[in-house]
């Protein structure tokens, strides 16, 4: 081995792609540590549209997995099989450096290859968060340091929200509306039911979100499109209001949406789930969260801030949710960089620790 290639190894990132909102997250920050000079290989999960997006985006990736559903002994069985299929692919790429937004089967590959990690989280909740010990964790500010736990010592932080590394280069597209047969007049509610298979979820979520399409329904001026995040979703919205997607007031999309850009075109925003929440508070559109599980530090903060409703009974449908038109900026908010520009600097300090 000469020099060069052994410099070549130590400036190869492996990025795992292992849910949805990976995809946009990590579409700049791949762009800037290329422009740094590292290299960068992907591997994907097949799992909630991972794959559909990350082809939209023409990213280069190896698939390896999938999901298993809810079922926690599969759970646990799908997250060890994955990690032992990523073996092969992290001893042939030999990558000085994994990274992920949560994956733990990328973390115990790593770790039984002794590859360092970094671990990039938003939710202080999510089970086995640390039980798989990355090399180094990465959170927003607004995250305690108290949740780092035996980790204090390999914090990384970075200002503002996940939403924030990207969000700030989003470009509305026009025709969206038209595309899906909404009228100028009438309102726009994008929903996403919770994540049933997620282990943080609690059962009064899909309560809420039931109720609150119900509620909405009666709405005769706003038609709903409704994301689900996976084909038993599907089947149940289907099932459950077959009437409302029959007269045209409830839509489930056929193709893969850009998730800012229905965001930006709906006039009300609520889901069960954290990054789409997220996203609409990040450019300034009405949401609302059902989710009732543990909240986190993120969404508390959002919350306080105003940035973010959270229905938290079935009396705050009614009292909290304003079915009115949004009064939209001619553009979305100019977010600075420098979530985007400290990660990147987190991980360039990481790189250069590792030579």
């Amino acid at each position: 081995m000469n020099g060069k290639d052994s410099c070549e190894k130590n400036k190869k990132i492996w990025i795992d792609l292992d849910n949805s909102p990976h995809i946009v997250f990590f579409r700049p920050i791949i762009r800037e540590l290329k422009n740094r000079g590292y290299e960068v290989v992907l591997t994907a999960r097949e799992c909630f549209q991972v794959l559909e997006l990350a082809d939209r985006y023409k990213m280069d990736y190896r698939k390896i997995g999938r999901h298993y559903g809810k079922n926690k002994g599969l759970k646990v069985m799908g997250l060890l099989m994955r990690s032992l299929r990523l073996l092969p692919f992290a001893m042939r790429e030999k990558p000085a450096l994994a990274l992920s937004h949560g994956s733990r089967s990328q973390i115990i590959c790593a770790n039984a290859l002794r590859i360092p990690s970094v671990l990039i989280f938003d939710y202080e909740y999510s089970k086995g968060l640390f039980i798989t010990h990355p090399t180094w964790a990465m959170a927003p500010e607004v995250m305690p340091d108290r949740i780092f736990k035996e980790n204090s010592k390999c914090t990384l932080k970075y200002p503002g929200i996940k939403e924030d590394v990207y969000v700030g280069e989003f470009s509305p597209e026009s025709g969206l509306r038209e595309e899906l047969k909404i009228k100028g007049s009438e309102l726009l509610a994008t929903l996403r039911p919770p994540a049933l298979e997620a282990n943080y979820q609690s059962p009064e979520s899909i309560k809420l979100f039931i109720a609150v399409v119900e509620y909405l329904s009666t709405s005769p001026d706003l038609k709903m499109v409704i994301l689900p995040r996976n084909q038993n979703d599907r089947e149940m919205i289907e099932k459950r209001w077959a009437g409302l997607i029959r007269s045209g007031r409830l839509i489930i999309p056929n193709f893969v949406l850009d998730g800012l850009n229905l965001i930006w075109h709906s006039d009300i925003v609520i889901s069960g789930g954290g990054t789409m929440n997220r996203e609409a508070a990040a450019l300034g559109a009405p949401v609302y969260s059902v989710f009732r599980g543990k909240i986190g530090a993120v969404d508390k903060y959002l919350s306080e801030t105003g940035r973010l409703t959270l229905l938290e009974n079935l009396d705050d449908i009614k009292s909290k949710i304003k079915v009115v038109k949004w009064k939209r900026p001619p553009e979305p908010p100019i977010n600075n960089s420098r979530a985007l520009a400290a990660l990147i600097d987190n991980l360039e300090m990481v790189m250069t620790n590792l030579v």
